[in-house]
């Protein structure tokens, strides 16, 4: 039989039963959509990842402290802090203030050499015995601590302190005075965290030590004040009733991982923060960036080391940027993981589907077998129509799937899933359909083909 008789015939016997081949392929068309959701899901996460920490040093490493209640045996504190973080976004302040950290006593000795050296002995014999613990009830991480960090861990690239809180904003076009995140940083603040202007100047060193109320607007903080970025420029908004001269606006960034957004924060000096908006009552982020990002433990131990030596019984915490993209990502490998088997088990569920479905056809169909044989089909011909049929009917379902997954998608965006599709995805999408069929198609299909011409052409 020639191969278009064969088409005709697998045409004629799907279009004569439209509506069992439909049913047929329903877990084809689930398994087709979940495959092409399961890649555009996975790659959007990537994306989404991608997007969140673009602005964060690898190397980044954010230093907090956060009151634990009684760690100096204290009295109580009014107030804990909000959190913070680093170049990627700090949290806000707390709520009671205290001294500055203490500065490192001076002559110490330079660790030169390639690997970074332990530092247990070293302090011991530097610092004396046992040190008196610290009488506060609270420590404010200050410029005295950023400088014993940079001169004493090895490999160290920058640091700068930062802080953010929350104050009414007003001028522009707005109507009414509105909250914004206002962030106190330094000035190498923005080198840190990758942040690129697209209209004036960052912070300067000279900002901060004179504590000139200037700002650095997001892109989207621009906007909704001004109206546009380009009227912002130049523009003045009132801080706290303060006023402040707009001297460069941010590039769309997106959101970073601590939830902060440079694009809808005001960045100010961080002298001037401190003086007319947080003053005492701050929880600032000491950040450090390593210049080797192999050497990010070996930087946060040698850390933890010096900070020990001025605080003996506080707790940091301290927290890379590289850990929380490696967290970031295997979360999102592992949901593609777990919706990969899911679209596995659907495929096995709707390829079981059509071939019980086959094995029904070829009892049904016995006696048109007999006759196809007894005209002269042979067994080959007649396992090539049966399996055509298994694969048209799953290709069928294959591309419903993906038209399914299309249609799913603008409701998956809106609750907030990052979805990318992509060609590649309805590609494979329709190969793992087609696939699915054949495979658990091709044994009812050699059962036909094994039949007996008469006891076929006999079977009631």
């Amino acid at each position: 039989m020639r191969l278009t008789e064969i088409l005709r015939l697998v045409w004629l016997n799907l279009a004569s039963n439209k509506f069992k081949v439909v049913l047929t392929s329903t877990g084809i068309i689930v398994g087709a959509a979940t495959i092409m959701l399961v890649i555009a899901i996975g790659t959007g996460g990537r994306q989404e990842v991608a997007e969140q920490f673009k602005n964060l040093n690898a190397g980044a490493v954010d230093i907090t402290y956060e009151y634990q209640g009684n760690d100096f045996g204290g009295g109580g504190m009014p107030g804990g802090p909000d959190g913070a973080g680093g170049p990627g976004g700090a949290g806000g302040p707390g709520s009671s203030g205290g001294p500055g950290g203490a500065a490192m006593p001076g002559g110490m000795p330079s660790f030169g050499g390639g690997g970074m050296p332990s530092f247990g002995d070293m302090f011991g014999g530097m610092f004396g015995g046992g040190q008196e613990a610290v009488n506060t009830e609270w420590i404010t991480l200050s410029t005295d601590d950023l400088e014993d960090i940079l001169a004493f861990v090895p490999g160290l690239e920058a640091g700068c302190l930062s802080f953010t809180t929350t104050s009414s904003v007003d001028g522009g076009e707005l109507e009414e005075s509105a909250s914004y995140t206002i962030a106190g940083v330094q000035s190498n603040y923005a080198k840190l965290s990758n942040l690129e202007l697209v209209l004036g100047e960052f912070l300067s060193g000279d900002d901060d030590t004179y504590k000139e109320k200037v700002c650095v607007l997001g892109y989207d903080a621009a906007r909704e004040i001004f109206g546009s970025v380009y009227d912002a420029y130049n523009g003045t908004v009132y801080i706290d009733n303060r006023p402040y001269q707009v001297i460069g606006i941010l590039s769309e960034m997106g959101t970073v991982s601590s939830g902060i957004s440079p694009d809808t924060a005001i960045f100010i000096p961080y002298e001037t923060g401190l003086k007319y908006l947080a003053g005492s009552n701050v929880s600032p982020t000491l950040t450090v960036i390593a210049q080797d990002v192999n050497e990010v433990n070996t930087v946060i131990a040698n850390v933890e080391t010096v900070l020990a030596e001025s605080y003996p019984n506080a707790e940091f915490t301290i927290s890379d940027a590289g850990s929380r993209m490696e967290a970031a990502s295997a979360s999102n490998d592992t949901l593609t993981m777990l919706l990969i088997c899911m679209a596995v088990i659907v495929f096995i569920v709707g390829g079981l589907g059509i071939m019980n479905v086959l094995f029904v056809s070829v009892k049904e169909r016995t006696n048109e077998i007999g006759i196809l044989k007894a005209i002269g089909c042979s067994r080959k011909d007649i396992l090539v129509e049966f399996l055509m049929e298994a694969s048209c009917t799953s290709m069928i379902g294959a591309i419903l799937g993906v038209m399914l997954a299309l249609a799913l998608t603008p409701a998956l965006e809106y609750f907030g899933v990052t979805v990318a599709l992509s060609v590649s995805g309805g590609v494979l999408s329709l190969v793992f359909g087609v696939l699915t069929g054949t495979i658990f198609g091709f044994y009812p299909a050699w059962q036909a083909s094994r039949l007996i011409p008469v006891e076929a052409l006999n079977h009631e």
